[in-house]
C-alpha cells in the first residue's frame, strides 16, 4: 500500500518558478484534475480528486489505476464511454452526477504529443450550488408568470375596488371594474384623469395624507376615509395603500371597498353597546331625578313594587304608604273605569302610550295626567312600568293656546290660519247655497314710510285704530283678519247669488272702508293720515281653493297700488295669466341655473382703434324660447334674489375667460367687464366670492372690470367704498355704468376708487338730435378729464356718433358699430383668429 503522501497527489512537484506556480494552483483548487492514458489509467491527479474518492468511495487513489479500480461497478461503468467520446471527437464538456447529489461540469481534453494522442486530461467543477441556482431561478420566473396571471385575474374580478395612480400627479394608471362600479364611472371617464379632477375625495386632504404616508413608508392599512360618486353621493369606504414601482414610475396602489352600510351598522352597535353598558346607571339616575311620576308594579296583583320621588311628592303620599299596596286602595283613579281601560289596553297591545287620564291626591285634590304605560320583566316577574306627567296647568291653559293660535295678539282679530280655516269652510259651503261670497285684500299705504319715521310703537297704534275702524265697516256674518304686517282681509258672506249684484253690494263695503280708513289717526298725541288699497275678488260660482281665491284678491290689491292707492280693484283673469306667466318663468329660471342653460356673451371695447377689451353679457338659451336676453330675465332674477347664483356664475365664467387668453399673446392684455348687481354686491361675502373665483381660475385681476350702476350708490355708501377699496388693492378695475341716468352725488363720487365712466346708451342715441343729450355727454367727458378718468361710450351704432364722441375726447367705444354682443368662438374668430377656443364656462 502507498503511503499517506503518494496517495493524496500524483503530480510531480517541478522546479521551474512558474511551472510550480502551476503546480501550486493545480493542488490548491477544490476542482477535481487528473490525466489517464490511452488504457484509461491515471497517469496524474491532484488533491482534490484523491479527497473526494476516498471520502466519497473509501479507495486511494495511485498511478496505473482505473475506474473500474477505485470505484463501485456502477459508478466505474459511467467513465469508460465519457473517455472514449473524447478520443474519437476531441474535446468536449458535459455533467457528470457524484454521490450526496452533487453535479459536476466536466472537461475531456485529448493530450497530443507530436501530432499524436497519447491519453486524456480531465477536469471537473462543482457546479450542484449553480445548477440548484438556476433550478430556483427558473421556478421563481414560473412563479412569477403565475403570479402575474393571478394579480391580473385578481385585480380585475376582485369584488374590493382597486387602483394605481401617480404619485405625482394622482393620474389614475390602472383600475379594475370594481372601481368603476364604486364611483359609477366608466372607463373612458377615469383613464388618463386624476382623482382630483374627478373629486373622487370628498376631503382631498385624506389623499394628500395617504400619499405622505405612503411615500414615509409608513403603514397605510384599513383607513377609513369619505368618497364622492359621480352623482355626487358621499359614502365610507376602507382603504389600504401601498408604494407600487409601475416601470420606474412612482405610484400608490389602493384597495378600498364601500362600507357605508357596516359604517352604519358600526355606529348603531357602538352606539346601542354603549346604551347597554349605562342603561342601568341611566335607568336609575332616569328613575329617581324624574320630574314625572313612575311606578312600578305586578301585573298578577297590581301591587306596588317600586315608585320614584316624583310620585311621591305630587301625590302627597310617603313611600311605605305606597309600596305593596294598590292603586284601588289608595284610591287614585278618579274614574275607576280608567283603570280598566288601562288594563285593557296592556292586555292587548302590551303598551298604551299618551292616555290622558285624571288622578286624586292623597288629600282629595285632583290633577290630570298624560300616562304612557308598558309591560316589562323584572327577575322573571311580569310587570307593568308607568311614566304619568302633570298637566294640569296646560289643560288649564288649553283654551288661552288656541285663543293664541287663531287670533293676532295686536289686534285681537284672527290671524292667517283662523282665516284661512274659515275661508276653506266658506268654500265647502257655497255649491250648497248657490250664494256668491267675495273676499277683501286690505293694505294699508306708505304704511312702512310711517312705521320707519314714528317708529313701530307708532305703526302699532296705528294697525290697531285701523282694525277697530275695520270691524265697523263688516257685518256679525261676515269675517274679519289679520293677515300680517298691514295687510287685512276682510270675507263677506251671503251676497247676491248673481256675480253684478255680488260685485256691487263688495265694492259697496269696500268703498266705506277706503272713507272709514281715510280718515285722519291721532297717534301719540300726533295727527297722521293713511289710506288703504283693496283687492277684491268674487268667488262662489265654480270650484276654487282658498289659496286661488286669496291669490286673486292679492293680485287686485296690487292693480289698485298701481292705479295710486286709496282705490280698489276687482280681479281680472289677465292679472291671473300674468302672474302665471311669471311663475312659469321663475320655475324656468332656477332650473335654468341649476342645469347650466346660460351663456356669456362678448361685445368688443375699442379704444382708439385698438381692442381693449369686451363686456360680458348675459345670455339664457331657453330649452323652449330660443335664446332670451338680460331684459326679458334680469328684473325677474333680482325680485326673487335669483340674481346672486346667477351673478357668481357670471363672474367665475368670465375669470375663466380672462385666465384663457391669459397664455396667448395677442390676447393677454384684453380686460372683461362684468356688470354688478345691486344685490348681489350688497352680499356680506361679495369681496371673497370675487377674489375666491380670480384664485380658482388663476386669472390676472387687473383684466377685470366691475361694473357698477348708480342705484348701488344710493344706500351705505360708505359700505359700497370700503368694499371697492379693499378689492381696488388687489387690482380689480371699476367702472360706473350708466352715469348721468341716476342721481349720484358729485361728493360721493369723488370719494369712490374708480377707473372709467360709462355714457349710457340713452344719451349716445339722441346726441346727435337732442342738445341736452349731446351736453350731457360732453359733461361727462370733462368731469372724467378732471378726475383723471378714462371714459367710454356704448350703444355707438353710427360713425357719425363715434366722430362727435371723438370731437367731444371720448375715444373708447362699444356698440354695434362695431360688433354686436358675439359667442366666444365667433369673438374669437372675428377678432382674435389667432387665439385658441376659450376653457369651458364655470358649472
Amino acid at each position: 500500500m502507498p503511503n499517506e503522501a503518494q496517495s493524496s497527489s500524483q503530480v510531480a512537484e517541478p522546479h521551474h518558478p512558474a511551472a510550480a506556480n502551476l503546480y501550486a494552483l493545480i493542488e490548491s483548487t477544490e476542482d477535481l484534475i487528473w490525466s489517464v492514458d490511452l488504457e484509461f489509467r491515471l497517469i496524474a491527479f491532484n488533491h482534490a480528486l484523491a479527497q473526494h474518492v476516498k471520502r466519497w468511495f473509501g479507495t486511494v487513489v495511485e498511478v496505473g489505476r482505473t475506474p473500474q479500480d477505485l470505484l463501485p461497478p456502477e459508478r466505474a461503468a459511467i467513465w469508460p464511454p465519457l473517455f472514449q467520446q473524447a478520443l474519437d471527437h476531441g474535446p468536449y464538456r458535459t455533467e457528470v452526477s457524484f454521490p450526496n447529489d452533487r453535479t459536476a461540469e466536466m472537461s475531456f481534453n485529448p493530450i497530443v504529443i507530436d501530432g499524436v494522442i497519447r491519453g486524456l486530461s480531465i477536469f471537473g467543477k462543482d457546479i450542484t450550488d449553480r445548477k440548484t441556482a438556476e433550478r430556483n431561478l427558473a421556478a421563481v420566473q414560473e412563479a412569477l408568470r403565475l403570479s402575474e396571471a393571478r394579480y391580473r385575474t385578481a385585480f380585475q374580478t376582485s369584488g374590493d375596488a382597486i387602483n394605481i395612480n401617480r404619485i405625482s400627479d394622482g393620474m389614475y394608471v390602472d383600475f379594475n371594474k370594481a372601481f368603476l362600479d364604486i364611483i359609477g364611472y366608466s372607463r373612458e371617464e377615469v383613464q388618463g384623469r386624476t382623482s382630483l379632477e374627478l373629486a373622487i375625495w370628498a376631503d382631498p386632504a385624506d389623499r394628500i395624507r395617504m400619499v405622505e404616508a405612503v411615500q414615509s413608508g409608513a403603514a397605510c392599512r384599513n383607513i377609513e376615509a369619505r368618497f364622492r360618486r359621480k352623482n355626487g353621493e358621499i359614502f365610507w369606504g376602507m382603504m389600504s395603500a401601498s408604494y407600487i414601482d409601475v416601470e420606474g414610475v412612482p405610484c400608490v396602489l389602493t384597495i378600498s371597498r364601500d362600507i357605508s352600510e357596516p359604517k352604519a351598522a358600526e355606529q348603531r352597535l357602538t352606539a346601542a353597546g354603549e346604551a347597554l353598558r349605562i342603561s342601568e346607571e341611566r335607568y336609575r339616575k332616569v328613575f329617581q331625578t324624574s320630574l314625572d311620576s313612575i311606578l312600578i308594579n305586578r301585573t298578577s296583583d297590581r301591587r306596588f313594587i317600586d315608585v320614584n320621588q316624583a310620585f311621591l311628592d305630587t301625590m302627597g303620599f310617603e313611600r311605605d304608604e305606597v309600596i305593596g299596596r294598590t292603586s284601588l286602595e289608595l284610591n287614585l283613579w278618579a274614574d275607576p273605569r280608567d283603570l280598566e281601560t288601562v288594563d285593557e289596553m296592556l292586555a292587548r297591545d302590551m303598551e298604551c302610550r299618551n292616555v290622558e287620564i285624571q288622578f286624586r291626591k292623597k288629600d282629595g285634590g285632583t290633577l290630570w295626567g298624560l300616562m304612557s304605560a308598558s309591560v316589562i320583566e323584572i327577575e322573571g316577574v311580569r310587570c307593568a312600568l308607568s311614566i304619568t306627567r302633570d298637566i294640569s296647568n296646560a289643560k288649564a291653559a288649553e283654551d288661552e293656546i288656541r285663543n293664541l293660535a287663531f287670533y293676532d295678539t295686536l289686534t285681537g282679530l284672527p290671524n292667517r290660519r283662523l282665516l284661512l280655516e274659515r275661508l276653506h269652510q266658506t268654500l265647502a259651503s257655497s255649491s250648497r247655497t248657490g250664494r256668491l261670497r267675495a273676499l277683501l285684500f286690505v293694505d294699508l299705504d306708505n304704511f312702512k314710510t310711517l312705521n320707519d319715521t314714528l317708529g313701530h310703537q307708532t305703526g302699532d297704534l296705528l294697525l290697531q285704530d285701523a282694525a277697530r275702524r275695520l270691524a265697523a265697516c263688516v257685518r256679525e256674518t261676515d269675517t274679519l283678519g289679520r293677515l300680517g304686517g298691514d295687510e287685512f282681509v276682510l270675507m263677506l258672506e251671503d251676497l247676491s247669488g248673481l256675480p253684478e249684484d255680488a260685485a256691487t253690494q263688495a265694492k259697496g263695503i269696500g268703498e266705506k272702508i277706503l272713507a272709514t280708513l281715510a280718515q285722519p289717526y291721532m297717534l301719540n298725541g300726533r295727527e297722521c293720515r293713511s289710506s288703504a288699497s283693496i283687492g277684491i275678488a268674487v268667488f262662489g260660482e265654480r270650484r276654487e281653493s282658498s289659496k286661488d281665491i286669496l291669490q286673486q284678491a292679492d293680485i287686485a290689491m296690487y292693480q289698485a297700488k298701481t292705479a295710486g292707492r286709496n282705490t280698489l280693484r276687482f280681479f281680472a283673469p289677465a292679472l291671473q295669466a300674468a302672474v302665471n306667466a311669471r311663475a312659469t318663468l321663475e320655475e324656468d329660471l332656477r332650473e335654468g341655473i341649476k342645469s347650466s342653460q346660460f351663456v356669456l356673451y362678448f361685445q368688443p371695447q375699442i379704444s382708439r382703434n385698438r381692442l381693449v377689451g369686451a363686456e360680458a353679457l348675459l345670455r339664457w338659451k331657453h330649452p323652449r324660447r330660443s335664446l332670451l336676453v338680460p331684459g326679458e330675465f334680469i328684473p325677474l332674477a333680482e325680485e326673487t334674489g335669483l340674481i346672486v347664483p346667477l351673478g357668481k356664475w357670471v363672474l367665475e365664467s368670465a375669470c375663466m375667460q380672462i385666465a384663457a387668453w391669459s397664455h396667448r399673446r395677442q390676447s393677454a392684455h384684453l380686460g372683461i367687464a362684468v356688470n354688478i348687481s345691486a344685490r348681489q354686491f350688497r352680499m356680506p361675502d361679495f369681496v371673497d366670492q370675487v377674489l375666491g373665483a380670480l384664485a380658482r381660475t388663476g386669472a390676472n385681476p387687473h383684466n377685470l372690470r366691475l361694473e357698477l350702476t348708480e342705484s348701488m350708490l344710493v344706500e351705505n355708501i360708505d359700505e359700497v367704498i370700503n368694499k371697492m377699496t379693499e378689492l381696488k388693492s388687489h387690482g380689480i378695475r371699476f367702472s360706473l355704468d350708466d352715469f348721468g341716468t341716476g342721481y349720484s352725488s358729485l361728493a360721493y363720487l369723488k370719494r369712490l376708487p374708480l377707473d372709467q365712466l360709462k355714457i349710457d346708451r340713452s344719451f349716445v342715441r339722441d346726441i346727435l338730435s337732442d342738445e341736452s343729450s349731446a351736453a350731457i355727454a360732453q359733461t361727462i367727458i370733462s368731469l372724467s378729464r378732471a378726475m383723471g378718468l378714462p371714459v367710454i361710450a356704448e350703444g355707438v351704432e353710427t360713425e357719425e356718433q363715434r366722430e362727435f364722441l371723438s370731437h367731444l375726447g371720448c375715444h373708447a367705444f362699444q356698440g354695434f358699430l362695431f360688433s354686436r354682443a358675439l359667442p366666444i368662438e365667433e369673438f374669437h374668430a372675428k377678432w382674435l383668429p389667432a387665439v385658441a377656443p376659450p376653457v369651458p364656462v364655470a358649472d
